[in-house]
């Protein structure tokens, strides 16, 4: 089992995604194997971490059972809230905690709030997306729920690599756009491939009577990026660098949308027709 010890003698998992690997430090050996089993794949212990995470193994307190999510920056340190889980991060410091019950549903998603603030400020963005690696690019379907974003990854051929079926994870490099797989899984309950592949096209999702490929105006692609980001901080800098990078990310990446049949041969569109933006 690939467990690290930290300064403090206390056991940690580090876990990386999308290139930025974060140090969870928890003493109970249980939930250190259910890190270990839910993160299969994406665990490292070659990594040095940028962030590390102390988690208690309790309830949070009485005051935020009822809440939805809060994602609130103050005086230096962020604040993550739900009913089930109670973090603070101090980027400056590179520490935190995480204060929850022994589930992986918690963590899963204090990690995806804490990787949505760090692309912020890396012109990058989680995206509620399917995506695979196909002939060397990733290929991203996006839409409004039930649009067929977890069609398309099952519909996938072997030819292709799934790196998500739920949460795409994107992020700008001097080469480019690229996306990673993702441990965060959906319907499939399948984690994604821990790779990491250029951007080819996305694809704006609607499920109709035909297999077709069509352009998109930027401002619809735009408007279609925004809506399917995920991101939980009401904080107008960070609202406004992932505005940014959507901007960027249209005008150097190709958006089209994509009509579709939910059946195999609407990949021989994606792969054809993804072929030909290079």
């Amino acid at each position: 089992m690939a467990t690290v010890s930290t300064p403090s003698g206390v056991p940690g998992v580090i876990i990386e995604i999308g290139g930025l690997p974060v140090r969870l430090r928890v003493s109970d050996p249980e939930f250190i194997a259910l890190l270990q089993e839910r993160y299969a794949g994406f665990v490292t212990t070659t990594s040095e971490p940028r962030f590390e995470f102390d988690i208690d193994l309790q309830p949070p307190d009485i005051d935020y059972q009822d809440r939805d999510v809060e994602v609130v920056y103050d005086a230096g340190k962020w604040s993550f809230a739900r009913g089930d889980f109670y973090a603070e991060w101090n980027p400056a410091a590179g520490r935190g905690r995480i204060r929850q019950t022994a589930n992986p549903y918690s963590i899963d998603s204090v990690m995806r709030i804490l990787h949505t603030l760090l692309l912020a400020r890396e012109s990058g963005f989680l995206l509620h997306a399917s995506s695979a690696a196909a002939g060397g690019r990733a290929v991203l379907f996006a839409g409004v729920s039930g649009a067929g974003k977890t069609t398309m990854a099952r519909l996938a051929p072997t030819s292709a690599t799934l790196l998500t079926d739920e949460v795409s994870y994107v992020r700008k490099l001097p080469e480019g756009y690229f996306a990673y797989g993702t441990p965060f899984v959906g319907e499939l309950n399948t984690p994604g491939e821990n790779l990491k592949v250029p951007v080819g096209v996305l694809y704006l999702l609607r499920q109709g009577t035909e297999n077709k490929v069509e352009a998109v105006a930027d401002a619809v692609a735009i408007q279609a990026l925004l809506e399917s980001i995920l991101f939980f901080a009401r904080d107008s800098e960070l609202v406004k660098l992932v505005f940014e990078t959507a901007a960027d990310f249209v005008r150097q990446v190709p958006v089209r949308k994509l009509t579709f049949l939910p059946d195999a041969r609407v990949w021989e569109l994606v792969l054809r027709d993804s072929a030909s933006q290079r």
